[in-house]
């Protein structure tokens, strides 16, 4: 079978799940976090280089109700505990992306330290998890940077500076819970990206589902306009 070498995932449909099967978003949210293990196990079992996760949007900070957003980032800084052998272990290398303005100072150190610790020159996997990411944003402030930096604004330049630039783009773009629509994840990086929409809610969403995908990936003809 052809791997891609990235892969991104839109986990949505936690809190429609958790309601459904406990009449509690906040349990929804608990087992899609659970979730994430199986897949990443599968990365680095198939030796699948890049794994980006859009666990928590800007627009989700802005506007769901605070018991909700206090509890994802309790969420957050358990499975970044809990998991710190695992990801010594199978030399994961974790990229948290996303914007610290508006996180409370516990998250944002949280985030520091996880970015700095989990770093290995020789990795099996690169994980990029999207958390208080805006895609609109990330645009803006490569332009930024490169103006900053004083660096010529072209394609290379662009894509060299993006937070996911050490993945590159991804292959695959999957997104669960049944909307068809990006919510301002990868916008520059998707624009050769395969995109799946499954009914799957993501706490559902096993390993068979990505080997479906990956099979109907594996017959593609990718052309980049050619």
């Amino acid at each position: 079978m052809t791997l891609p070498s990235h892969i991104a995932i839109i986990m949505d449909g936690n809190g429609r799940w958790g309601q459904k099967n406990f009449k509690s978003r906040l349990l929804g949210h608990k087992y899609g976090v659970k979730n994430i293990k199986h897949i990443i196990n599968f990365f680095l079992t198939r030796k699948i280089k890049n794994l980006t996760l859009y666990a928590f949007s800007k627009d989700n900070l802005a506007k769901r109700k605070k018991k909700e957003i206090d509890n994802i980032f309790y969420l957050l800084q358990k499975y970044l505990n809990t998991n710190k052998f695992f990801f010594g272990s199978n030399k994961i290398n974790l990229n948290i992306i996303g914007e610290k303005e508006g996180l409370p100072l516990k998250i944002k150190k949280i985030i520091n330290y996880a970015n700095k610790k989990y770093n290995y020159p020789k990795n099996n996997l690169r994980l990029n998890v999207a958390f208080n990411y805006s895609s609109k944003i990330e645009i803006l402030n490569t332009f930024k940077k490169i103006n900053l930096i004083k660096k010529k604004i072209n394609l290379k330049n662009f894509s060299k500076n993006l937070y996911t630039s050490l993945s590159k783009d991804p292959d695959i773009i999957i997104r669960t819970g049944g909307n068809k629509r990006l919510s301002d994840f990868l916008l520059w990086q998707s624009s050769y990206s395969e995109i799946y929409f499954t009914k799957v809610l993501w706490p559902d969403f096993k390993v068979n589902n990505l080997k479906k995908i990956l099979n109907n990936f594996k017959n593609i003809k990718r052309n980049y306009g050619a």
